[in-house]
């Protein structure tokens, strides 16, 4: 099949075909889901994995962050907000993005978990509109969240992101399915983790500690979210030797360059003003999140193989989050799954 041919919609129920599905796209199936008969069995435990991270927001107790909220420095306070509502932003945009492609992938294992990580983007969307509950007067929320739809910086950082989008809802092609999960990796896996990264920087102060408690618990999410993506694409081109082409390899380095490089230029900005973070550091701790995701696709490195050059965080990076039987600071007692070798987790 050619690269540019349309995708159709998948239709609900296919009774002439087989339950197992011959491909994750353009292939036979049925539309009833075994979970005991399907082509990639390791999907299985991806979706537990997932599932075995179910919560919700309200389930963080905010009044600690509220008390200290007054004690931030206005630098602190507008980086805060400034940053919310950017990642709300991306959930929001990512929610709906996830469900259109389940209308276009065949294999009903992989629709499910698309639906898993849609609506985990939905309880992060949400997430971040309840810190702001807790902190700010609705007034002042959306003038913030208006500030994030038309801060030139930010739409710049974004429009890399919802240009390929845009593209697949507009002609959902293979290329272009190829090109959404290229970006959807940007956004989960260097986007997320780079905004994170503010939070993580208030509570090594033992500031914001719920909050960031919130946020570990999407990281998480993303972790997996990242993890999964990739391995659609890693399949996506072993059963698409179309799609396996020396140039779309090169758009997945390009493309994650030019990630790189607009988060940096975002972080130069935001960052400015903020003592403890150093913007060359920062820069290349995004340089390390995107070896990794290319480590993820069975790429190379594109830039200096490094460890992860800010020590500090590494309380609150995936492995450590994938080791750790209960939150960081005393939030509640969470049970998470240990990740397996058999999906791969303990590779990140």
């Amino acid at each position: 099949m050619e690269m540019n041919t349309p995708l159709k919609k998948i239709k609900l129920l296919n009774p002439d075909s087989p339950n197992k599905s011959t491909g994750i796209i353009n292939g036979a199936s049925s539309g009833l889901l075994n979970w005991n008969d399907i082509a990639y069995p390791q999907m299985y435990d991806l979706y537990q994995a997932l599932l075995s991270n179910f919560w919700k927001a309200q389930e963080i107790n905010m009044q600690d962050d509220i008390k200290q909220w007054d004690l931030l420095s206005p630098v602190e306070q507008d980086v805060f907000l400034r940053i919310n509502t950017q990642l709300a932003c991306l959930d929001s945009l990512q929610t709906p993005t996830m469900s259109q492609v389940m209308d276009y992938v065949t294999d009903s294992s992989f629709k499910a978990i698309f639906a898993v990580i849609s609506q985990q983007e939905a309880v992060h969307n949400e997430s971040y509109s309840y810190i702001l509950s807790s902190l700010i007067p609705l007034r002042e929320q959306n003038e913030r969240f208006n500030q994030a739809k038309i801060d030139p910086v930010v739409r710049k950082r974004n429009q890399l992101i919802l240009n390929a989008y845009e593209e697949f809802r507009q002609n959902p092609s293979p290329l272009n399915l190829f090109r959404l999960a290229v970006n959807s990796i940007n956004l989960e896996g260097i986007y997320f983790y780079a905004g994170f990264a503010f939070f993580y920087h208030l509570a090594r102060q033992q500031k914001m500690l719920k909050t960031s408690t919130m946020i570990s618990y999407i990281q998480r999410d993303e972790m997996q979210h990242a993890y999964f993506i990739s391995q659609f694409i890693r399949i996506l081109l072993a059963e698409n030797p179309e799609l396996n082409t020396e140039e779309n390899i090169q758009y997945v380095y390009e493309t994650i360059g030019e990630a790189v490089k607009l988060e940096k230029e975002w972080a130069g900005i935001v960052f400015e003003n903020i003592d403890g973070i150093d913007i060359d550091e920062f820069g290349d701790y995004v340089e390390y999140l995107a070896n990794k995701r290319l480590r993820q696709l069975g790429l190379q490195n594109l830039y200096v193989e490094r460890d992860n050059p800010m020590p500090w965080i590494y309380v609150f990076s995936d492995e450590m989050i994938n080791d750790t039987k209960s939150d960081f600071f005393e939030q509640k007692s969470r049970t998470y799954s240990k990740v397996t070798q058999s999906n791969g987790f303990d590779e990140l």
